[in-house]
């Protein structure tokens, strides 16, 4: 093979890219970008992220083969059935973090109440580790959800720690576990970027550096079973882009996979609205604060997007009043989440 002196080479008519960007690389270039500031810890907290997220993977690959489908016999703590993966899910995430040294304080959607580690860790891990796993048995994607807070110098490492809006978030992301595990990561006031797993190298590849969502695209994302229960400004939203009034306007496309990372994922990269509206069934919402809703949130915003409750308050300022509060989502491209907002407004309902 011979080398251009570009990190590539090439291999008979096509091109080989030998000068990749792996996760690990693009952390420890973050961490040397930041100086003398930066401790390590963070880098080291990632990693254990990262091992975690392809642990999950790798299970999930097998999990047709090695019985790993199916109720483990037990509910969590908000109600929803526990899957087998789920449970190992919740194991992978607790060791890895335990592991690490760093984390203080863990919060998972498995557990009813928050897990306080031994030491002196400076960082709190909320995350749901396998959302969507009512949809494992139908091989859909389904994926982990994370945030990263920086724990205060004199703080005890308490439940009560955890109730602040994802405006302290330093980091969230998710990662997706389809056809490859893509992985979806942003940081405090940065871009958010994309890596898929390469199975061969075992290593998150940066495949999708600063990525930006589309700010408007005639999609929507919403689970239209739901709609006899929904409020009137919902409806009229939804009527709205479904029968436009206006000439020569045409309907939206609906495309709803029911698994909120997969969901997530598709209206990032291609644009449009995520919905999960509280209704009157559910009055507070369906999707958790801490670990779905705010994560979710800075992503969008990061990528040029808007992410707010069904109240239009913007969903990183929501306090959550305890660590599974449950809220309603509109999130996605910036023109959609405004027309939300706007219809909304006409009918009396303005952020406080």
């Amino acid at each position: 093979m011979a080398s251009n002196g570009s990190g590539g080479g090439h291999h008979g008519d096509s091109e080989v890219k030998t000068d990749i960007i792996t996760l690990t690389r693009f952390l420890t270039e973050e961490q040397h970008r930041l100086g003398p500031h930066a401790t390590g810890d963070f880098t080291l907290l990632c990693h254990a992220l990262q091992f975690s997220f392809k642990s999950i993977a790798y299970y999930i690959r097998r999990a047709t083969l090695i019985n790993l489908i199916g109720l483990a016999g037990s509910s969590n703590m908000t109600g929803d059935d526990q899957k087998k993966l789920d449970v190992i899910g919740n194991e992978i995430f607790v060791n890895t973090m335990r592991g690490c040294g760093k984390v203080k304080v863990l919060v998972s959607e498995e557990e009813e109440a928050a897990i306080i580690f031994p030491g002196h860790g400076k960082y709190a891990v909320v995350c749901d580790p396998i959302d969507g796993s009512s949809n494992l048995d139908a091989g859909v994607s389904v994926g982990t959800i994370f945030g990263i807070f920086k724990l205060d110098d004199d703080a005890e490492g308490r439940a009560e720690d955890m109730l602040r809006p994802g405006t302290e978030l330093v980091a969230s992301g998710f990662t997706m576990y389809g056809a490859s595990a893509n992985l979806v990561l942003t940081m405090k006031g940065g871009s958010v970027n994309g890596f898929t797993l390469d199975n061969a190298l075992g290593e998150f590849i940066l495949t999708h550096p600063d990525m930006k969502i589309p700010k408007s695209k005639g999609i929507y994302s919403v689970n239209e079973g739901n709609s006899l229960y929904w409020t009137e400004p919902c409806k009229a939203y939804f009527e709205s882009i479904k029968y436009p009034q206006e000439p020569g306007v045409k309907p939206y496309s609906a495309r709803y996979i029911g698994s909120m990372v997969a969901d997530a994922y598709r209206t990032l990269c291609y644009g449009g609205l995520f919905a999960y509206p509280a209704d009157k069934k559910s009055p507070k919402g369906k999707l958790r604060i801490l670990y779905e809703c705010a994560p979710m949130a800075m992503v969008m915003e990061n990528a040029g997007g808007l992410a707010v409750t069904s109240d239009q308050r913007r969903m990183l300022e929501v306090v959550p009043e305890h660590i599974h509060d449950r809220s309603g989502i509109f999130m996605g491209s910036y023109n959609e989440v405004t027309k939300v907002t706007e219809i909304f407004k006409k009918h009396g309902v303005v952020a406080k």
